[in-house]
């Protein structure tokens, strides 16, 4: 088996089956592999790459072959982990049942689509694949176990690289390292309670009949994502895409038609009608009032923020320690202040990849280590906020090295360490397994190897 192979053992589960399969009854399946006590089914291995083919991956002409060598090594991996006594929470299963479910449901429109073409409702799949889940999730502890202590010296990372074809070495458009501090002003207590005092009165009016939540949402809610829909907005009850504070209250409602009372979140104070549940959907109609922030309340928040970099350039406090103690940046406080690359979650990032606009700008005139003076801007969620800026490193474009991407040399090193160690653990450990494959595969040369070593012939 590769080592690519061994670490991406992919924790997938098919969910549905071919619509043939449906229309022309039941067909008798075959056990194509034996492991220990676990069989695999032809099944198992024709629903996975059809998973492949629906999803728009590109399916190799050995995909059986090289999906067999991963069940065969998942099913290695989870008896390993239960003879060890490693546990996976049924929180873990169910959790990871939900994301295959939203995953599948996206994929064909929604729910009722995905029920439709499985022929099977959603407590029907979760039941079908449970146990799959939790080997797959036992599996994964396993290997997580077996590589927790496993290092790289500099001196492996130096071997590595010179071991690499010098004219296939990856190409590296220009570079920034940059991080930031960010300063969101506060509504005063006055505007505050104005924004509450509207809610309860659009809140009474519901309630008695007065008034429709969703004229009331249109005409005076501060969301414009659903305010010309109603306020209508729908959501997955697993996840943390929705503010934590919002999804809670509206959990908490029973009856389509009920009310929450005033809650805030991060955008601001709502309330929120329950329109309906259904499943992992939760569909609500919601009113955001958003209070109103002073110009005051911006020229303070300058103020504050040129006080920090004055602190900064006199070297009397760290770029870490302030962020910790100044930033109320959620995506980059607890990065020490640094900007994540969504694409590797590393800190390099190219200029296409800057979360704003106002970013590079702020950025044109700095050097290396310098910090920018205070300006306003709007965050991720168009929420305006005051912030500096410090520019850390400026890579050009290069070729990879050692001086200037040792971090990424490096990952790919362990990496390469981890898949040899996995598959050494493999070899070691499959001869004390029983373990027998149909004939059809004796062409998958890393299996076959796998037989001749294995507890059948003993």
């Amino acid at each position: 088996m590769t080592n690519k192979i061994i670490l991406a053992i992919a924790f997938s589960v098919s969910l549905i089956t071919a619509n043939a399969q449906k229309t022309k009854g039941l067909i008798a399946d075959k056990i194509i592999a034996i492991i220990g006590d676990k069989i695999i089914l032809e099944s198992d291995i024709k629903n996975r790459i059809d998973d492949m083919r629906r999803s728009g991956v590109d399916v190799p002409d050995n995909a059986a072959c090289m999906m067999l060598e991963t069940m065969l090594a998942t099913k290695a991996l989870a008896q390993q982990a239960q003879k060890d006594s490693l546990l996976v929470s049924d929180e873990d299963v169910e959790s990871q049942l939900d994301l295959k479910i939203r995953q599948f449901a996206s994929q064909y429109g929604s729910i009722e689509a995905l029920e439709q073409i499985a022929g099977k409702t959603v407590f029907q799949l979760k039941e079908d694949s449970r146990e799959s889940i939790r080997e797959q999730k036992l599996a994964e502890e396993m290997q997580k176990d077996i590589m927790k202590n496993i290092k790289i010296t500099p001196t492996e990372v130096k071997n590595y690289y010179e071991k690499l074809n010098k004219d296939s070495l990856m190409y590296y458009e220009a570079q920034i390292e940059v991080g930031q501090i960010v300063f969101t002003p506060k509504p005063q207590r006055d505007i505050i309670d104005l924004a509450k005092q509207d809610l309860t009165e659009y809140r009474e009016a519901v309630i008695k009949g007065e008034k429709k939540f969703e004229t009331l949402a249109r005409t005076y809610s501060d969301d414009p994502g659903t305010r010309g829909d109603g306020g209508m907005f729908t959501f997955k009850r697993v996840g943390n895409d929705v503010d934590q504070e919002f999804k809670a209250a509206s959990l908490k409602l029973k009856s389509p038609g009920d009310v929450s009372p005033i809650i805030k979140s991060s955008f601001g104070y709502h309330i929120i009608q329950l329109v309906s549940k259904k499943g992992d959907d939760i569909t609500v109609r919601h009113l955001l009032k958003i209070p109103a922030i002073t110009d005051d309340a911006y020229v303070s928040g300058i103020e504050k923020l040129d006080s920090v970099r004055s602190t900064l350039m006199a070297s009397t406090m760290k770029w870490g320690e302030a962020v910790a103690k100044y930033s109320d940046d959620e995506y980059s406080k607890y990065t020490g202040g640094m900007i994540i690359n969504p694409e590797d979650g590393s800190t390099f990032l190219t200029i296409d990849k800057f979360p704003d606009k106002d970013l590079v700008l702020m950025l044109k005139n700095l050097k290396i280590g310098q910090y920018s003076t205070p300006a306003t801007f709007a965050d991720q969620r168009g929420k305006k906020a005051v912030r500096i800026v410090y520019l850390k490193t400026q890579l050009p474009a290069h070729q990879e090295n050692l001086r200037d991407d040792y971090s990424k040399i490096a990952n790919r090193t362990l990496e390469e360490k981890k898949g040899e160690i996995m598959e050494s653990w493999l070899n070691k450990r499959l001869p004390t397994y029983y373990l027998q494959v149909a004939p059809e595969f004796n062409t998958c040369g890393t299996i076959q190897n796998w037989v001749s070593k294995s507890a059948l012939i003993k």
